[in-house]
């Protein structure tokens, strides 16, 4: 038997003890291993814990009812869930130590605790634990079931079978006054002869008030040294912080287990410039005095910590509840114990309070999380507020006057003076260095500008590029250019074309480095035979592309155009000196890519994928509110719901990764001089380095890449392999393209055929929605310029709905006149004689909603452009609307988008077939085979059942909707879709087959893309003989199987080679 002369069970002061407590006391005494008497359950516990099992229980049967092949275990989680929420009760897995769903599956080899997932099917054959664990009125219940999945082998049934069995018989053993290790002697006699190993690792335990409670049992026998505290790390210098950022990577990269950990060790190694305190009850020096350690080892314990922690005893009164600790005086003695040792060693004792929340008003907000995350003693809690001077001092009445204040003052004050001033993030921008980077990319701008405009430059080429080029340069930004310039090319190289994003189009540094394609200069034509160039400077038209057609009156060369007129201040500020925000919209399908090459440019050890911080969101907080108020049967209004949900809401929960951000570290330093590291959300399977800091905090110390994956890449590179047209050489003014904007003539269709649709730009990028169409409609876009407005509206908020739409429709202004983007505030003022840099403080103003004024913290104006705007004859709408604004979208993005959009859109006209392969492999949500292959009346029929279902319409309806609208408008131009061919089908994506498309394997409902890719590969290796051949190679479901066959997907595969050989 396991001995110990640890006192956990203890008698209150003052209680007369039970027959029971003799029992176990004499027990105790003798050196067994005896439970804390608050571990002993009330009849009313064992009721409220038998209420929660019976959830619990229901749960489970209903995962037994409805599992079965094909399922994916995320289905189970939500059946889970589901039944958990629905019987008022709380899924305890839920966000426990970071997890994230209602219940554990673990398929196969995996013992436990695996994480449901949408890719995780149930194959025939499989075995999986359904592991759930329920809350009710604060109440534990924890179990979980093994199931069965179709034709299991028979040694694996024979282990599930046993396994139940060894359940049975260690529930049989646990007896009142029985031993834990009773249980483990049983099951093992019945296991050990059947030749069954047992999993060591993992311990049991119990449940009831907690999610994991005494007894916990531990096949490894855990020592002592093994235990896991609580400690205080602070940097007192600038060698402290890196260490310390160090010790917080390798908690989370090397020694994460539900918790970021550290060994002992580990701190040693990383000691220096670091204040060590013992920290609160659950530090190692407070815990061993719980346990009742002898003076001798409390010194020794101490003895390796700079400074002993002592808080309010009040906050530990929990000890007492649980019966850890006899009484309140007990907690008192605890803290002048700490203080004796401190004395002894000649250590500060210092007083803190375990602050949670600001103010005593935030407790409630504590609160409802903790009864949200199933504690049954969310309302037991001790204040925990930020205590003033007076607060501490009267927290410790029984300390002498003078060893009051010491503690709570002197001490604490003397470790912040031995702190020395730091700074968590260093000042300044650190970009990395690339040798003779600044003369590269200024050559290659000069170099590249000539090679279109001649040599000398124009005026307008040559001031712009001097000026853009001193800002950047001297402000050390050519490195950042340069990188962009080298990423952008690898990708174009690589036969993928990027867009860009955000204002970078505003740099002709940027266009003239191939960065973006977007031309920021004044309208103009070039003569690409003889540089002859002729710019528009005054605002005469909005964009080159939209110039007429002419030819070269010094050569006769038809003259090539381009200019959209954006300021380079849109992009670097007024002064040039913003910080670069260089975004880049790479393919899907090339994004991986783009993120490995920067590895290759910087070194491995210097990438980071840029990390972020997620934050409880409303509707989340509003049902933590919701489910607190429900077990304290707390009757109100959801407004005062609303309004407690706010205190919480936004607050931080979780680690994750920006979707296209990369942080960059220069070569010669470390990352730890800005950010410790980790896995986002630690996951480590992820293989992904994350910034532990929002890269937000260390964005402009850091570079920042933003290398985005976006879908319009994708498309363009699909179109051009099946075309084998080069989509740069398509032409920005082609007219039958430009008319899909204003009508649906370039279609050949009619606006009854397209369901009322008065243009025919559904499916193509930035126009395609029902809300971009009716503003389509409501002004008849005519110019590419006309689009590039229409891209700002739909991005902006504010900006067309009772805004710029009225003004169009009431004639008050043109199309071309209203704003759209940032730019068009400044171009406007400045076109009509407003001071340049007042022209620019009012755009960063109305980009932002704020108005036309700067103002001061009071609100109070401290500009007067308003009145200088009237003053330069800018008329009464345009003032009005700039008012309206809350948010403008960049028009150098707006191009960009644009640009992409208008070279898919001409493949429409030209390449239809082409065009709807690109949409429905890469940018459609749903499709629905049966249906889509069936006739236009099939398909308009489900179409309108979707619609008059309006918003009680399902996300996969409204999915299926949309791609439905488009499939009609391909059937009314004459095309369609043909079943899937076994021989012929892409894994993914759709092909073009006998003047039809060609749904991919991966159009299947339910067929994954694993199985997909699994299907061709093995197909090109040698033919499929027959559906079992299929089946066996490439691990195909029968349910998938049968429904291949009921689609008349297999052609004439028959069910196997028997049948084949006789059919023959």
């Amino acid at each position: 038997m396991a001995r110990s002369n640890r006192k956990t069970w203890i008698v209150p002061e003052g209680v007369t003890p039970t027959e029971l407590d003799l029992k176990v006391l004499d027990y105790q005494e003798k050196g067994f291993i005896v439970p804390s008497r608050q571990l002993i359950k009330t009849p009313e516990q064992i009721e409220g814990i038998r209420r929660a099992g019976i959830i619990n229980t229901g749960a489970l049967d209903l995962v037994a009812k409805s599992i079965k092949e094909d399922m994916s275990t995320a289905e189970i989680d939500r059946l889970v869930a589901e039944y958990i929420a629905d019987h008022g009760a709380i899924a305890a897995c839920l966000n426990y130590e970071g997890f994230p769903k209602s219940c554990c599956t673990s398929i196969n080899e995996v013992v436990c605790h695996g994480i449901p997932s949408e890719e995780e099917l149930l194959w025939d054959g499989d075995i999986i634990n359904v592991d759930v664990t329920t809350i009710k009125d604060g109440y534990y219940a924890d179990a979980s079931r093994m199931f069965m999945i179709g034709n299991v082998d028979e040694k694996v049934k024979r282990l599930v079978e046993d396994t139940k069995k060894c359940l049975d018989i260690g529930a049989e053993a646990a007896r009142p006054w029985g031993f834990v290790g009773d249980i483990g002697r049983a099951i093992e006699k019945f296991a050990k002869p059947k030749g069954y190993s047992i999993v060591r690792d993992l311990a049991g335990h119990g449940v009831g008030l907690e999610f994991h409670e005494e007894p916990v049992v531990d096949k490894k026998k855990k020592k002592e040294k093994d235990k896991r505290y609580h400690i205080i790390l602070l940097a007192k210098n600038m060698v402290g912080l890196r260490n310390l950022y160090k010790m917080i990577s390798i908690s989370h990269l090397e020694h994460y287990k539900v918790r970021p950990r550290l060994p002992r060790s580990v701190i040693e190694e990383h000691r220096e410039g670091i204040i060590i305190g013992s920290a609160c009850e659950a530090g190692e020096l407070m815990q061993s005095i719980v346990r009742g350690a002898t003076k001798e080892e409390l010194l020794e314990i101490a003895s390796f910590y700079d400074y002993l922690e002592i808080q309010p005893h009040t906050n530990n009164m929990f000890l007492v509840r649980k019966g850890l600790m006899p009484d309140e005086q007990a907690l008192i003695d605890m803290n002048k114990t700490v203080i004796e040792l401190g004395e002894a060693l000649h250590k500060p004792v210092c007083a803190t309070c375990d602050v949670h929340y600001l103010t005593p008003e935030e407790k409630i907000y504590r609160e409802i999380m903790l009864t949200a995350c199933g504690y049954p003693d969310a309302d037991e809690q001790p204040d925990l507020h930020l205590r003033t001077t007076d607060e501490m001092l009267a927290s410790f009445p029984y300390l002498s006057e003078e060893k009051a204040y010491e503690v709570v003052v002197t001490n604490t004050r003397a470790i912040n003076d031995s702190i020395e001033d730091i700074k968590p993030v260093p000042d300044g921008t650190y970009s990395p260095k690339i040798e003779g980077a600044d003369e590269a990319f200024t050559e290659m701008c000069y170099r590249n500008a000539k090679a279109i405009y001649g040599d000398p430059l124009p005026r307008v080429v040559q001031e712009r590029l001097d000026y853009e080029l001193d800002c950047i340069i001297s402000n050390g930004y050519g490195v950042l250019y340069y990188i962009a310039h080298k990423l952008v090319k690898k990708s174009l190289d690589d036969g993928y074309l990027v867009g860009s994003r955000g204002s970078v189009g505003s740099s002709f540094a940027a266009t003239m480095s191939e960065i973006t394609e977007v031309n920021p200069l004044p309208p103009h034509y070039v003569c690409p035979n003889c540089k002859y160039s002729e710019f528009f400077e005054k605002g005469e038209y909005a964009g080159g592309f939209d110039l007429p057609r002419k030819d070269c009156p010094q050569c006769g060369h038809a003259l090539q155009t381009n200019g959209h007129d954006i300021p380079f201040a849109i992009f670097l500020g007024f002064e040039g000196d913003k910080v670069p925000d260089i975004d880049l919209n790479f393919s899907g399908d090339y994004q991986a890519k783009a993120h490995k090459y920067t590895e290759e440019l910087f070194g491995r050890d210097n990438v980071f994928k840029a990390g972020t911080i997620g934050t409880i969101a409303d509707k989340t907080a509003f049902g933590y509110v919701k489910k607190y108020a429900e077990i304290r049967d707390i009757q109100a209004r959801n407004g005062f719901f609303e309004h407690l949900a706010k205190g919480f809401t936004n607050v931080k929960n979780t680690t994750g990764q920006h979707p296209g951000g990369i942080m960059v570290c220069p070569r010669d330093m470390d990352v730890h001089h800005f950010t410790p590291i980790q896995h986002p959300a630690n996951k480590k399977e992820s293989g992904v380095l994350t910034t532990h800091f929002d890269y937000h905090s260390i964005e402009g110390r850091m570079t920042k890449l933003d290398i985005l994956g976006h879908d319009d890449p994708t498309i363009i590179r699909m179109l051009e392999d099946l075309t084998g047209i080069d989509a740069k050489t398509i032409p920005f003014d082609d007219p039958k393209t430009l008319s899909l904007f204003s009508s649906t003539e370039g279609i050949g269709l009619t606006p009854e055929q397209l369901q009322g649709d008065q243009v025919a730009s559904l499916a193509v990028p930035e126009c395609g929605t029902k809300f971009v169409r009716g503003m389509l409609e409501d002004s008849r876009p005519q110019t590419f310029s006309d689009l590039v407005r229409i891209s700002g509206f739909s991005h902006g908020t504010n900006v067309w709905l009772d805004n710029a739409q009225d003004l169009i429709k009431n004639g008050t202004c043109k199309l071309n006149e209203a704003i759209s983007t940032r730019d068009d505030v400044m171009n406007f003022l400045i076109h009509r004689g407003m001071d340049r840099k007042h022209s620019f403080f009012v755009m960063e103003n109305v980009r932002k909603g704020k108005g036309i004024e700067k103002r001061n913290k009071q609100g109070q104006a401290t500009t007067e452009f308003e009145a200088e705007m009237r003053e330069n004859n800018i008329p009464e709408w345009f003032i009005e609307s700039c008012k309206k604004i809350s948010y403008l979208f960049p028009r150098a993005h707006a191009v960009a988008y644009v640009m992409m959009a208008f070279r898919i859109a001409w493949f429409k006209v030209y390449h239809p077939l082409a065009f709807y392969a690109a949409y429905f492999s890469i940018r459609a949500k749903a499709f629905d085979l049966r249906i889509m292959t069936g006739d236009l009346k099939t398909q308009l029929t489900e179409f309108n059942r979707i619609k008059a279902l309006d918003r009680a319409a399902s996300p996969k309806d409204k999915d299926l909707m949309s791609a439905l609208e488009v499939s009609m408008e391909m059937y009314q131009r004459g095309y369609r879709f043909i079943n899937i061919d076994i021989q012929h089908s892409e894994a993914r994506r759709f092909s073009i087959k006998d003047g039809a498309l060609l749904p991919p394997f991966l159009a299947i409902d339910s067929l994954g893309e694993t199985v997909a890719d699994a299907i061709v590969e093995e197909r090109n290796e040698r033919p499929f003989t027959s559906l079992k051949d299929l089946q066996r190679r490439c691990k195909v479901s029968n349910t998938i199987i049968d429904l291949m066959k009921d689609l008349k997907c297999c052609g004439e595969l028959p069910e196997d080679e028997q049948m084949s050989l006789f059919g023959a």
